[in-house]
């Protein structure tokens, strides 16, 4: 056999089974730990106190065993977002009426703030809680992202104006995370400085975990994206038992799939 068909073959023998070991390596296989019936519209989550959070009916509701909390206003219309950071202090945040409701532990209505009656004008389009009793907003009169003191009623704009439509925003106290229209991620902080974390895939869904790693679905397909051992980027599709699903949520190592029927609880360990 001549020399180049050897090394040609030779190659080609390497390059398949580093293929092979990458298909291998780049799936997570995660431990089901436990799968309950659910008949929510959306689960939202879990808390650090063992509390479950969801929608039915437009009824926001907090359940642990035979415990049940529930907080409805039908005069703000649909609940659009909801934020969980702080248990003691949660955010629903109704689009429709330009409104935000504050609740205590106990789903007790803590305050109410209508934007549209605010000093200066707000109309919002993204919400989270932020530190010092502040909230963060994304005013889309300016296209730029703000902190709202809710005890003093007071807003200021941190950012300069967004350039493209935001496709996927994610806050935690100190952070407002964005996905623009393009994919392209970026992040900006309480004193207004922005940060660009390069470029999301194409997702369905996604749930960011940090400035590097972050859980996402496409044509109901879950992939975990982060680091292998030699720093570089690796996506890895983590392999579940449902094969459709309505919705995820991921916290300290705990994946929870919501389907129409089920919630199933995995333990994931990632790369």
């Amino acid at each position: 056999m001549p020399k180049t068909v050897q090394l040609f073959l030779f190659i080609l023998f390497v390059s398949c089974t580093s293929n092979a070991l990458f298909a291998q390596d780049s799936s997570i296989n995660p431990k089901l730990l436990s799968k309950y019936k659910s008949n929510a519209d959306v689960f939202l989550g879990y808390d650090s106190f063992g509390y479950s959070y969801q929608i039915k009916n437009n009824v926001f509701s907090k359940t642990k065993g035979t415990e049940l909390f529930e907080y409805k206003n039908v005069s703000l219309g649909k609940i659009t977002k909801v934020d969980l950071q702080n248990p003691l202090k949660i955010v629903l945040f109704y689009g429709d009426f330009n409104s935000v409701v504050l609740l205590d532990n106990q789903l007790n209505k803590m305050t109410e703030i209508n934007f549209s009656q605010s000093p200066t004008p707000i109309v919002v389009d993204a919400i989270g809680m932020s530190t010092q009793n502040q909230l963060w907003i994304y005013n889309t009169l300016n296209q730029q992202i703000g902190l709202f003191d809710y005890l003093k009623n007071e807003y200021k704009t941190v950012s300069i104006p967004l350039t493209e439509p935001i496709k996927y925003y994610q806050t935690d106290f100190n952070t407002f995370n964005w996905i623009d229209k393009n994919n392209n991620w970026f992040s900006c902080d309480i004193f207004g400085k922005i940060t660009s974390n390069g470029k999301a895939p194409d997702f369905n869904k996604i749930e960011i975990i940090s400035t590097s790693q972050y859980i996402f679905s496409k044509d109901n397909i879950l992939y975990f994206k982060g680091f292998d051992k030699t720093n570089s980027d690796v996506i890895s599709e983590i392999k579940i038992l449902e094969k459709t699903f309505d919705n995820f949520y991921y916290k300290d190592q705990i994946l929870s799939i919501f389907t129409a029927t089920d919630i199933s609880n995995y333990k994931i360990v990632t790369p």
